[in-house]
Protein backbone atom coordinates (compact mmCIF):
# COMPACT_ATOMS: atom_id res chain seq x y z
CA UNK A 1 0.00 0.00 0.00
CA UNK A 2 1.18 3.26 -1.05
CA UNK A 3 1.28 6.74 1.07
CA UNK A 4 0.37 9.54 -0.68
CA UNK A 5 1.19 12.91 1.34
CA UNK A 6 2.31 16.55 0.78
CA UNK A 7 6.03 18.20 0.89
CA UNK A 8 5.20 20.62 4.31
CA UNK A 9 7.50 22.67 1.96
CA UNK A 10 6.27 23.18 -1.65
CA UNK A 11 3.42 20.93 -1.97
CA UNK A 12 4.64 18.94 -4.09
CA UNK A 13 2.41 15.89 -3.89
CA UNK A 14 4.24 12.36 -3.17
CA UNK A 15 3.54 8.54 -3.25
CA UNK A 16 5.90 6.33 -1.11
CA UNK A 17 5.46 2.83 -0.39
CA UNK A 18 4.01 2.30 3.66
CA UNK A 19 7.09 0.05 4.51
CA UNK A 20 9.10 3.28 4.69
CA UNK A 21 6.84 5.37 7.17
CA UNK A 22 8.91 7.52 9.61
CA UNK A 23 12.04 7.15 7.29
CA UNK A 24 13.70 10.83 6.08
CA UNK A 25 13.28 11.61 2.05
CA UNK A 26 14.58 14.33 0.42
CA UNK A 27 11.83 15.70 -1.90
CA UNK A 28 12.43 15.18 -5.52
CA UNK A 29 10.82 19.07 -6.31
CA UNK A 30 12.23 21.11 -3.59
CA UNK A 31 15.18 18.83 -2.24
CA UNK A 32 14.04 20.21 1.38
CA UNK A 33 14.46 16.87 3.66
CA UNK A 34 11.01 15.40 4.82
CA UNK A 35 10.00 12.45 7.14
CA UNK A 36 7.56 10.01 5.59
CA UNK A 37 3.99 10.87 7.47
CA UNK A 38 2.59 7.37 8.82
CA UNK A 39 -0.30 5.71 6.85
CA UNK A 40 -3.77 6.85 7.72
CA UNK A 41 -6.12 4.04 9.61
CA UNK A 42 -8.79 2.97 7.38
CA UNK A 43 -12.12 4.59 9.11
CA UNK A 44 -15.09 2.49 8.89
CA UNK A 45 -18.52 3.55 7.01
CA UNK A 46 -21.01 4.01 9.60
CA UNK A 47 -23.40 1.30 9.33
CA UNK A 48 -20.80 -1.31 8.52
CA UNK A 49 -20.08 -3.49 11.43
CA UNK A 50 -17.14 -5.18 12.31
CA UNK A 51 -18.47 -8.27 11.52
CA UNK A 52 -18.77 -7.28 7.40
CA UNK A 53 -15.30 -5.52 7.34
CA UNK A 54 -13.62 -8.83 8.53
CA UNK A 55 -15.91 -10.43 5.66
CA UNK A 56 -14.44 -8.28 3.48
CA UNK A 57 -10.76 -9.54 3.92
CA UNK A 58 -9.88 -12.58 1.82
CA UNK A 59 -6.47 -14.70 2.51
CA UNK A 60 -6.36 -15.55 -1.23
CA UNK A 61 -6.79 -12.90 -3.74
CA UNK A 62 -9.42 -13.12 -6.32
CA UNK A 63 -7.58 -12.46 -9.03
CA UNK A 64 -4.06 -12.67 -8.74
CA UNK A 65 -2.53 -11.21 -11.35
CA UNK A 66 -4.31 -7.77 -10.25
CA UNK A 67 -2.88 -8.22 -6.91
CA UNK A 68 0.62 -8.87 -8.26
CA UNK A 69 3.69 -6.20 -8.87
CA UNK A 70 3.27 -6.61 -12.77
CA UNK A 71 -0.10 -5.12 -12.32
CA UNK A 72 -0.35 -1.36 -13.24
CA UNK A 73 -1.12 0.79 -10.97
CA UNK A 74 -2.26 4.40 -12.12
CA UNK A 75 -1.55 7.10 -9.84
CA UNK A 76 -2.84 10.70 -10.27
CA UNK A 77 -0.38 12.93 -8.63
CA UNK A 78 -0.82 17.01 -8.61
CA UNK A 79 2.19 18.90 -9.27
CA UNK A 80 1.72 22.65 -7.43
CA UNK A 81 2.49 25.43 -9.58
CA UNK A 82 4.68 28.36 -8.29
CA UNK A 83 4.68 31.89 -8.70
CA UNK A 84 8.27 31.90 -10.29
CA UNK A 85 9.80 29.74 -12.79
CA UNK A 86 11.46 26.50 -11.99
CA UNK A 87 15.16 26.08 -12.30
CA UNK A 88 16.42 23.95 -14.58
CA UNK A 89 17.68 20.89 -13.59
CA UNK A 90 19.50 19.93 -16.58
CA UNK A 91 22.68 22.29 -17.94
CA UNK A 92 23.38 22.55 -21.21
CA UNK A 93 27.04 20.77 -21.30
CA UNK A 94 30.04 23.27 -22.66
CA UNK A 95 31.29 23.32 -25.97
CA UNK A 96 34.10 20.52 -26.65
CA UNK A 97 37.59 21.67 -27.14
CA UNK A 98 37.12 20.65 -31.05
CA UNK A 99 34.04 22.53 -31.54
CA UNK A 100 35.28 25.57 -30.27
CA UNK A 101 38.47 25.16 -32.44
CA UNK A 102 36.45 24.65 -35.58
CA UNK A 103 34.38 27.72 -34.91
CA UNK A 104 37.20 30.29 -35.33
CA UNK A 105 38.81 30.56 -38.42
CA UNK A 106 41.90 28.79 -37.74
CA UNK A 107 42.39 25.85 -36.10
CA UNK A 108 44.34 25.42 -32.89
CA UNK A 109 47.47 22.98 -33.04
CA UNK A 110 50.41 21.76 -31.01
CA UNK A 111 54.13 21.40 -31.77
CA UNK A 112 56.58 19.36 -29.50
CA UNK A 113 60.41 20.30 -29.89
CA UNK A 114 62.64 18.11 -28.11
CA UNK A 115 66.22 19.13 -27.29
CA UNK A 116 67.65 16.01 -28.87
CA UNK A 117 66.05 16.24 -31.97
CA UNK A 118 67.75 20.04 -32.04
CA UNK A 119 71.96 18.45 -31.85
CA UNK A 120 73.34 18.44 -34.91
CA UNK A 121 77.24 17.27 -35.16
CA UNK A 122 77.57 18.29 -31.10
CA UNK A 123 76.49 21.51 -31.73
CA UNK A 124 72.70 22.05 -29.50
CA UNK A 125 70.78 24.38 -31.63
CA UNK A 126 67.70 24.11 -29.45
CA UNK A 127 67.30 27.61 -29.03
CA UNK A 128 67.29 28.77 -32.27
CA UNK A 129 64.98 26.02 -33.48
CA UNK A 130 62.22 27.31 -30.49
CA UNK A 131 62.59 30.74 -31.09
CA UNK A 132 62.52 30.27 -35.33
CA UNK A 133 59.30 28.12 -34.67
CA UNK A 134 57.67 31.13 -32.40
CA UNK A 135 58.82 33.71 -35.06
CA UNK A 136 57.29 31.97 -37.82
CA UNK A 137 54.06 31.09 -35.92
CA UNK A 138 53.78 35.02 -34.13
CA UNK A 139 53.33 35.85 -30.63
CA UNK A 140 49.57 36.83 -31.02
CA UNK A 141 48.89 33.27 -32.13
CA UNK A 142 50.30 31.31 -29.51
CA UNK A 143 48.32 29.96 -26.99
CA UNK A 144 50.60 28.61 -24.51
CA UNK A 145 54.45 27.54 -24.06
CA UNK A 146 54.88 24.19 -21.45
CA UNK A 147 58.06 22.76 -20.86
CA UNK A 148 58.64 19.05 -20.87
CA UNK A 149 61.07 16.63 -19.49
CA UNK A 150 60.75 12.90 -20.53
CA UNK A 151 63.13 9.85 -20.44
CA UNK A 152 63.99 7.75 -23.14
CA UNK A 153 66.70 4.99 -23.61
CA UNK A 154 69.32 5.66 -25.60
CA UNK A 155 70.38 3.02 -28.22
CA UNK A 156 74.40 3.41 -28.33
CA UNK A 157 74.76 3.04 -24.30
CA UNK A 158 71.29 1.41 -23.65
CA UNK A 159 70.99 3.68 -20.79
CA UNK A 160 67.54 5.56 -19.77
CA UNK A 161 68.54 9.31 -20.66
CA UNK A 162 66.79 12.35 -19.33
CA UNK A 163 66.37 14.75 -21.23
CA UNK A 164 64.10 18.25 -22.07
CA UNK A 165 61.85 20.01 -24.78
CA UNK A 166 58.55 22.39 -25.49
CA UNK A 167 55.19 21.90 -26.18
CA UNK A 168 53.92 24.52 -27.90
CA UNK A 169 49.95 25.32 -28.80
CA UNK A 170 49.03 27.82 -31.33
CA UNK A 171 46.36 28.98 -33.68
CA UNK A 172 47.62 27.83 -37.34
Amino acid sequence: MDVVFKCPNCEQELAVDSSAAGSEINCPSCNETIVIPEPEPVVMRPGVGAAAAAARVEPNPVNPIASSAAAKVEMHLKVPVHAKPAESLITKPLTPLEAAAQATDRNIRAKTIRRIDCVEVGHDRFDEIVTDFLDKVGEKNIISVTTLSYTYLDIGTQKLLTDYGVLIVYRG
